[in-house]
């Protein structure tokens, strides 16, 4: 199976070389455990020999590591993952949601040059949780780790990011969305589904990749404010609350946003604290400063 991952030039985005996923897995597991070292010891500034040795690997690979997974060097790519930058992408993306809605982003979300396109269960199958839908799920790689995705013949129905090896974690959660649906395993069967998510070159406007969505009318509200979020930038809870019409109601987005049932696609990553800290991630913290920091890199070295 194989997807994108960054070519050692930001030149031609979305022609970016394909790897196999499973490298680029490996790549980042080590990446997560290098922004993990550096979260736990940021106060003492380690220095980058510190930080390859702490993951076992010499300088010099550590920087062809990050080349290879990023584009950029290790230092370059930290400055990303600072509050300071945080800060910039706050107020860059200032009033951003406003101005999707206001260019009639409605309904279908964009997301870069991907159209995703949603569609909410019925209120049948919401009270029923699902009775006698047929999903598939499987397990596969990705740039950012492993993740559990499912699928149903109307769409997308759970990306999740596997944590400390922990399948039963996220098969719970997808198990506890869909109660009463028919899961069947099927590792292999939604590889080109996969494959299509994690590759830029593959998002076609006429060719929207569907996804399927039971939440309350209220968090599906949320998840498709998200969906306007632009990569490369970042926005408060309160952002969206103000974007969803309720302002008052920040702490009801927050729950929202922790209840998004497909990572990545619906871009939760993007949602940071007012005070530029990055909260919380369904995928671990080091995941969201990963994938936020990636996505930063290449908007910043697109040309």
């Amino acid at each position: 199976m194989f997807a994108s991952t960054p070519a050692r030039s930001f030149k031609g985005w979305e022609k970016m070389e394909t790897v196999d996923f499973s490298s680029a897995r490996r790549d980042y597991e080590r990446v997560e455990a290098a922004i993990t070292y550096i979260e736990n010891y940021f106060h003492v500034q380690p220095s980058l020999g510190e930080i390859a040795g702490h993951i076992g690997l010499s300088e010099s690979h550590f920087q062809r590591l990050f080349s290879r997974w990023v584009g950029i060097s290790p230092k370059r790519f930290l400055q990303f993952l600072t509050k300071e930058y945080a800060k910039k992408l706050l107020k860059s993306a200032h009033s951003v949601l406003d101005t999707a809605y206001d260019t009639g982003l409605s309904g279908p979300g964009r997301l870069h040059d991907l159209f995703v396109a949603c569609e909410a269960v019925t209120p049948g199958e919401y009270k029923t949780g699902g009775l006698g839908l047929k999903m598939v799920y499987g397990f596969y790689d990705s740039p950012f780790g492993e993740c559990l995705v499912a699928s149903t013949g109307r769409g997308l129905s759970g990306l999740f990011f596997v944590r400390g090896g922990d399948r039963r974690r996220v098969l719970d959660e997808l198990m506890g969305i869909w109660k009463r649906a028919r899961l069947t395993e099927d590792n292999s069967g939604l590889a080109s589904l996969t494959e299509k998510i994690f590759t830029p070159s593959a998002w076609k406007r006429d060719q929207p990749l569907r996804i399927m969505l039971k939440g309350t009318n209220f968090q599906i509200k949320v998840w498709e404010a998200l969906l306007r979020i632009p990569a490369g930038t970042a926005v408060s809870y309160e952002d969206v609350a103000a974007a969803v019409g309720s302002p008052g109601a920040v702490r009801a987005v927050g729950t929202a946003i922790g209840k998004n049932p497909i990572s990545y696609l619906i871009p939760c990553h993007r949602v940071i604290r007012k005070n530029a800290e990055f909260g919380n991630y369904g995928g671990g913290t080091a995941r969201k400063k990963a994938i936020l920091g990636w996505e930063a890199a290449r908007v910043a070295y697109r040309t």
